[in-house]
């Protein structure tokens, strides 16, 4: 739950009861906010931190022209969205178009369960609520305002009532970041809640999730594997959808791969090693060789993290050794759930238990048929012993009753007759013939779209160049795609078309049936056997649409070139031969193109008017002729291909909108792209020998992706560029690469640039243009020796890596407005004086001053008092990186209070004040009812000893923080059981590891009882509360632990004692009990 606030209990308010249905949501959360006060600033900020999580926000273009009425768009943006976050800023209510926004936020919170979650950004929220001060003022100028009618103005007025009556965030003195990360928090953790209602429709599933929640054992310590086992189509992962969209939020780290069996035939294991990876760690460029190497890298790098993770559909003991090996691959608390229709593939990896997902039952079964033929539980009443039929026939399969019942949804009788006795005139077709009554239901363009997304398009990401390649078919994608979505024949996870293994083979077997003995007849052909017997033969037609030819490793076949010359409609084709990449060149051309090739141009019997994807892998020529026409095409992918030269002058693509070369090694140059305006996506990725880039490239006003990555002879660019659409440039391992062109026009749009592992020298001035660049990796730049100052203008970094630039150095002074998130800087002796100051408490001034360190995000970390008795205050940014920074504590106003408190002392035993100790990582505390006259307790001590292994000197997952000597902290990971049940959340503080001696040490903490209170409500029934600590490294053990319960306000029992501040100079002690003693409010600790 999200903590609160000095000024708020909770952050949201419940629909009503009453309310009437909500519309399909298309925006998670729609940003309410006054442009001038907050755009640039905390509004900017929440949309990335939002965008980040994947989260959908809606924000207004700050482009838009504000005029006199509010745009009916945004109107409907608030209706379509599922949360409204309205940021309330002193000069909010001077803006019509924010009250108006805001009138309308407040109705759909009545009639559609909106859900409101408000920001009183550096404003009192009684301002709001009574419209005073600067709203005052405000309305006071409205009312002056012939246009505005009393009406309205009066609805603005209830409107701000009522919102500044919700419990919101208050900005006062707080951290802009900390609000952004509890907000962000609060929405998943109601996406979580979101997700129990959207799965209502689910019959049966409560009862398997209760099952599988208890061999779960969510809040253990343990690493357990679970599998999940039945047959195709019984519900495996729907059930495992279901339970990671209710818990996953509650681990460090979660990851869902689909469809593992067919993803591992496409694209290889080596590609979910990496997309499991870049989940978790948020990495986009991952460089693994091998499915070796992968291996490695996950077990290395999750060993420490609390995981939850899914492998759905694994039917090969390959995918588990390489994606979950086992048990000690993850840190404590993880949790692997595995989906197989192989139950003893499951029990040779070793899963500690089986789930077997079993078909419905009886009633079961005409509940889901139900809700798919009626949208009720029960079928009407001249449909029962219809229904019975189809239910008796579907045996319990949940996916073969949904799909039927669906393509039945308001039909009559006699159609439901019609299509009972088509299925019994094919009865040994099984669960296909079901399928396929589904299909028969649709139009023949969406019949068309069904068949090339099961043939050619399934598990391809649906970006706009798909849309686009879709759309030039005829289909209308925007409209029938989201038909066939609703008649549950094909899904979209992740931004990828999915489609069920049966009912791509159902498709597949719609297309074998269009001539069973001669495939030349046959409109798609995909089998590599039925594409052989068309090119050896010469069987090929007009029929003929698309081929996707993927030879498995066998002996050389030899075919004509020719049978291509016939197929007049060809819109698709895909040559993936990767089985040949180890042949030479001779014998690669001699296979593929035979002697009617010649080793010239192998396209020239192609058909290419019609053609709108061409895919060749390791294409054999070395050029593309001029006389190559395909005006049609939209995506052209040649990679690891001959080519030296693509073509000479210009040649005209006029549709062309991806364009892969990558992995081209004996690419020398790219030509004139003039005939290629609309290109929005060009790869030429390790093209080694890539040394010229005609200028050109340079004025693509549609390019947005351009990756040149290791391109390593390239030595420059066009001396300027003006890619207005470009958003993500990379150059890095360009190891030649000098120059940055200079920028003219606008290029507000890019994003991510990486110029790792080049050779430049200096960025240039028009570098600072780039307004909206969010990442910029300057990473291994070792010629580059003073840094760009142009960086400390880009307004909107987030992300800055200079590390191992080994001749940057001296004091960096960050004046840009932005806020930097994450810096890298490790392999340099650069420091920057602004935003990685270190602060230093215990001066001799120490009782005037009274300074607070606080963090940016007050959810995130806690006091610590370091070995050198200075105070610390810490904050991860990035597990890496800490961030100190100081701010004025007024002791008499009592500004800050912090939450948990905790320090470090050098000792070698737990001391006798602690009423409760234990050897090991383990203690339990009774609690007694009548402690203290029945006085109910206020606070919770607890104490660990602790030693530091140095043999290990360098751990990755070790917290490193910016102390000038680069100190190391160890996480303590603090999990509590009671006589209730386990704790929802885990406390991870951190510690010093880098101590002076060799230790033993101690670390204490002090948890007031509102923390616990936050994980449930029901302390007074508590009769023990039991502590497990772990720690972030293997050569970091817990020796020791004790416990105590305090009856009043720790500063009264801690003030004259020795605990925990044993060896700390009094001023330390003074005020650290000074912290103590208010420790009510602000700060919260670490959660994962």
């Amino acid at each position: 739950m999200v903590p609160p606030s000095t000024q708020r209990a909770s952050s949201s308010v419940a629909p009503s009861s009453s309310t009437s249905p909500r519309p399909r949501w298309i925006h998670d959360v729609f940003l309410n906010f006054h442009g001038k006060d907050t755009r640039k600033s905390f509004t900017d900020h929440l949309y990335t931190a939002l965008e980040t999580k994947g989260i959908i926000a809606f924000k207004d273009d700050e482009k838009l022209e504000r005029g006199k009425y509010i745009s009916q768009e945004l109107l409907k943006a608030i209706r379509e969205s599922m949360y409204a976050i309205p940021i309330i800023s002193k000069n909010y209510a001077s803006s019509r178009w924010c009250l108006t926004e805001l009138a309308q936020i407040v109705e759909c919170m009545r009639e559609t369960g909106l859900t409101v979650l408000p920001v009183f950004y550096h404003v009192d929220p009684s301002e709001v609520r009574n419209q005073t001060g600067a709203f005052a003022e405000a309305f006071a100028r409205h009312e002056e305002d012939p246009n505005i009618d009393m009406e309205k103005m009066q609805t603005w007025r209830v409107a701000l009532k009522e919102v500044g009556n919700i419990s919101g965030w208050h900005f006062h003195l707080r951290y802009e970041s900390s609000i952004v990360q509890e907000i962000t928090k609060r929405i998943l953790q109601g996406f979580s809640h979101n997700f129990s209602t959207l799965f209502k429709d689910l019959v049966g599933i409560e009862s398997r999730v209760e099952e599988m929640m208890n061999i779960l054992g969510i809040g253990l310590e343990d690493v357990r594997f679970i599998g999940i086992h039945g047959m195709a189509g019984v519900g495996k992962t729907t059930l495992a959808e279901v339970i990671y969209d209710r818990i996953s939020y509650q681990f460090e780290a979660s990851c869902f791969i689909a469809c593992i069996r067919e993803e591992t035939r496409n694209r290889g294991l080596v590609s979910l090693q990496k997309q499991l990876l870049s989940k978790i760690f948020m990495e986009r460029d991952l460089n693994i060789w091998d499915d070796r190497q992968g291996l490695n890298m996950i077990r290395n790098r999750l060993c420490y993290k609390k995981v939850f993770l899914v492998l759905d559909d694994v039917d090969k003991e390959e995918h588990l050794t390489t994606l979950a090996g086992s048990h000690d691959w993850f840190g404590p608390g993880s949790r692997i759930i595995l989906t197989s229709r192989d139950i003893h593939l499951l029990k040779r990896h070793g899963v500690n238990d089986i789930y077997k997902v079993n078909e419905l039952n009886n009633d079961e079964a005409l509940q889901l048929f139900s809700l798919a033929a009626f949208k009720k539980p029960h079928p009407e009443e001249n449909y029962v012993d219809l229904c019975k039929g189809f239910v008796k026939y579907a045996q319990g399969l949940p996916l073969a009753l949904k799909v039927f019942g669906s393509s039945l949804f308001g039909r009559g009788t006699n159609a439901w007759k019609g299509a009972w006795d088509q299925l019994k005139a094919n009865p040994n077709k099984g669960i296909l013939d079901i399928l396929q009554v589904g299909f028969d239901g649709l139009e023949d363009l969406q019949k068309k779209l069904f068949l090339d997304i099961a043939c050619f398009f399934n598990g391809e990401v649906l970006d706009n160049i798909l849309m686009d390649i879709l759309e030039s078919f005829g289909y209308y994608p925007y409209l029938n795609i989201d038909i066939l979505v609703e008649k549950c024949l094909i899904t979209i996870s992740s931004k990828r078309l999915r489609m069920h293994d049966l009912l791509q083979k159902m498709g597949q077997e719609i297309i074998y049936d269009e001539s069973p003995e001669e495939p030349g007849r046959r409109s798609r052909l995909w089998h590599y056997k039925d594409v052989l017997h068309v090119l050896k033969n010469n069987t090929g037609t007009d029929v003929i649409e698309g081929i996707v030819l993927n030879l498995p490793n066998q002996n050389e076949e030899q075919f004509s070139a020719r049978a291509f010359s016939k197929m007049k409609k060809l819109r698709i084709l895909k040559i993936r031969n990767t089985s040949f990449v180890n042949m030479s060149f001779s014998n690669l051309c001699d296979k593929l193109l035979n002697q009617h090739w010649h080793n010239d141009d192998p396209l020239r019997f192609i058909p290419t008017h019609g053609l709108r994807v061409l895919e060749w892998f390791e294409y054999p020529s070395k050029s593309l002729s001029n006389s190559f026409e395909a005006d049609k095409l939209i995506e052209l992918r040649f990679p690891c291909s001959h080519i030296k030269q693509l073509w000479k002058g210009i040649s005209s693509f006029g549709s062309l909108k991806r364009f892969d070369l990558s992995g081209s090694q004996n690419l020398l140059e790219i030509p004139d792209f003039t005939g290629v305006p609309s290109l929005e996506t060009l790869d030429l990725e390790g093209c080694t020998s890539l040394s010229k880039v005609h200028k050109s490239i340079g004025v693509l006003k549609r390019l947005r992706r351009l990756n040149l990555h290791a391109c390593k002879r390239l030595k420059s660019f066009p001396n300027e560029i003006s890619l207005e659409s470009l958003e993500h440039f990379y150059l890095s391992d360009c190891s030649r690469f000098e120059k940055f062109p200079n920028i003219v026009g606008n290029m507000t749009s890019l994003r991510l640039l990486y110029l790792d592992g080049t050779a430049i020298k200096e960025l240039p001035p028009s570098f600072k243009s780039l307004c909206n660049l969010s990442i910029l990796s300057l990473h291994n730049c070792r010629k580059l020796s003073i840094f760009p100052s142009v960086i400390c203008s880009l307004s909107s970094l987030k992300i800055l890596d200079v590390s191992d630039c080994v001749a940057l150095g001296g004091i960096q002074d960050m004046n840009g407005e932005g806020f930097l998130e994450q810096l890298y800087k490790g392999g340099t002796a650069i420091k920057f004086t602004k935003f990685f100051a270190v602060p230093e408490f215990g001066s001799n001034d120490a009782f005037s001053t009274q300074e607070m360190f606080v963090t940016n995000d007050d959810s995130i970390g806690a006091l610590y008092v370091g070995f050198d008795d200075k105070v610390y205050y810490i904050r991860s940014l990035n597990h890496e990186e800490c961030n100190l920074q100081t701010k004025g504590y007024d002791v008499e106003n009592n500004c800050f209070n912090p939450k948990v408190t905790y320090s470090s002392y050098l000792g070698a035993e737990i001391p006798e004040w602690f009423n409760m100790r234990s050897f090991g990582s383990h203690v339990t505390l009774q609690i007694h009812q009548n402690l203290d006259n029945n006085s109910k307790w206020e606070g919770y001590v607890h104490f660990t000893i602790y030693e530091v292994d140095e043999v290990e000197n360098s751990d990755p997952r070790i917290f490193k923080g910016s102390h000038p000597d680069q100190g190391q902290f160890v996480e303590f990971v603090y999990h509590f059981e009671t006589s209730e049940g386990p704790l929802k959340e885990p406390l991870v503080l951190r510690g010093p590891k880098d101590h002076p001696s060799a230790g033993p040490f101690g670390f204490g903490v002090y948890i007031p009882a509102k923390w616990f209170l936050e994980q449930s409500n029901n302390l007074d029934r508590w009769c023990y509360i039991g502590a497990s600590v772990k720690t972030s490294s293997s050569n970091v053990k817990v020796k020791e632990c004790g416990v105590r319960l305090l009856s009043q306000h720790p500063h009264f029992e801690l003030h004259n004692t020795d605990i925990p501040y044993i060896g700390l100079k009094l001023e330390i002690r003074n005020h650290l009990c000074c912290c103590l003693e208010m420790c009510s409010h602000n700060v919260v600790p670490i959660r994962i």
